[in-house]
């Protein structure tokens, strides 16, 4: 069989299932959920040696440690998965909800109602959790799901896809066969011959750097909803209470630098940036944090720490642009806090930003000005994350401000229809 024609079969199968799945109960749906998460962790060792042989075959390409990372799993992870699946089964059933009701003067009464997508088509690199995210929320909503992960992750993605449809089977006599399919080969080609079958799939979204979705973006013939990179930022407002200011900062930054939410860029008020920035320097220098800095804050550190001075690299224009995913941060001193505000408007990615302050009124101009999918007062970047928003797992972070924006749950992957119910009206 041709790589078209696997393609081809994959799409054609999805279209199938996803006309199956939307006859599926809430009950149905959840009881094959619950059943799925019970055997992720049943099969965690499975799991765990089948991302071993992705571990590797890696371990001597050179990837950073924080990539590593992101390709990992273990017992904690593999729970966390089996968690969201939990949490998803739990929350409301986003498909066949009202949004809309009118009755017009000649009696025809109208009704909109959310409907699942359809067949979407998630691209991703690394984190194999991401399969079972992406598939339960899929399920849940509907929809079929067509799974791309990296060529790295394709044994992990490949486990955690098959374990899930076996307990589907289990759970659900009528589980439509291909609700969720792996694309199983790691053929580049696979994906811009996938992306132009529009008879078949309804909508593709690509997780990872900003590459990846800059080709998928320009190869696909189907609707993309899209984050180039997460260029996220924490102000530290002259009025911020700075150990908090602290706590948030190292948050931002070192929790999990691979991830789109961590932060790249600190910004400090030249106010307190004399206190600050010395404080906070030395806790990223003992992380092994590389500071890529501006002169202002060249001039306080070296004057203030000097063991700092091998540590630090001038900032250049295209840093302040840069989605780096390591331990790798841009430092700079703005005035006030519109400089602020116009720094993360020209070179955030309209991701996540976050101001640390105990003004209101300087939070309140932040969070209306800074034009960006999720913006924060006093917290961590870190919560743009479709858990800690409450929507279960999350299938993705949306920076586009037609559609979805941020984090993407159930309700993000619904459509809607208009149903008329006349008794006879006719148009004169």
């Amino acid at each position: 069989m041709t790589l078209n024609e696997q393609m081809t079969q994959l799409a054609r199968q999805a279209r199938v299932a996803s006309r199956e799945l939307a006859q599926l109960t809430t009950a149905g749906k959840n009881s094959c959920l619950l059943a799925m998460a019970a055997a992720l962790e049943k099969n965690a060792d499975a799991i765990k040696s089948a991302n071993a042989l992705d571990m590797d075959a890696v371990a001597k390409s050179g990837l950073s440690s924080a990539m590593l990372d992101r390709l990992k799993l273990d017992d904690k992870r593999i729970a966390a998965m089996a968690k969201g699946l939990r949490e998803v089964a739990a929350l409301a059933d986003p498909v066949g909800r009202i949004l809309d009701e009118r009755v017009r003067p000649n009696g025809l009464k109208l009704k909109k109602i959310s409907t699942p997508i359809g067949v979407v088509v998630i691209i991703y690199e690394s984190r194999p959790n991401v399969t079972a995210d992406a598939a339960s929320l899929c399920f849940k909503s509907g929809n079929a799901v067509i799974l791309r992960g990296g060529k790295e992750a394709l044994n992990s993605n490949q486990a955690i896809a098959q374990i899930m449809i076996e307990a589907g089977k289990q759970a659900l006599a009528k589980f439509p066969e291909h609700a969720i399919q792996v694309v199983p080969v790691a053929d580049r080609e696979a994906i811009p011959i996938l992306l132009s079958l529009t008879q078949y799939i309804d909508l593709c979204m690509p997780r990872g750097g900003e590459g990846l979705i800059r080709a998928v973006t320009e190869c696909s013939k189907v609707p993309v909803i899209k984050h180039y990179k997460g260029v996220c930022h924490v102000f530290v407002d002259a009025d911020a209470d700075l150990k908090m200011a602290g706590e948030i900062a190292l948050n931002a930054k070192i929790q999990r630098p691979a991830v789109c939410n961590a932060m790249e860029t600190l910004l400090v008020d030249q106010a307190v940036a004399g206190k600050f920035l010395p404080a906070i320097a030395q806790k990223l220098y003992e992380k092994h944090v590389e500071l890529r800095v501006d002169e202002k804050t060249r001039e306080i550190l070296n004057s203030q720490l000097s063991t700092l001075n091998p540590q630090l690299r001038a900032a250049t224009e295209q840093d302040f642009y840069t989605e780096y995913n390591d331990y790798i941060l841009n430092v700079r001193v703005v005035d006030g806090v519109k400089a602020a505000i116009d720094h993360i408007n020209q070179y955030g990615s309209a991701h996540s930003d976050s101001i640390v302050t105990k003004n209101e009124t300087h939070a309140k101009q932040f969070l209306a000005e800074v034009d960006s999918a999720a913006v924060y007062w006093n917290a961590s970047t870190r919560f743009t994350d479709g858990g800690e928003f409450g929507m279960g797992a999350e299938i993705g972070i949306s920076t586009d401000k037609i559609g979805a924006r941020g984090p993407m749950g159930l309700d993000e992957l619904t459509s809607y229809k208009w149903l008329g119910i006349g008794n006879g009206q006719i148009r004169t």
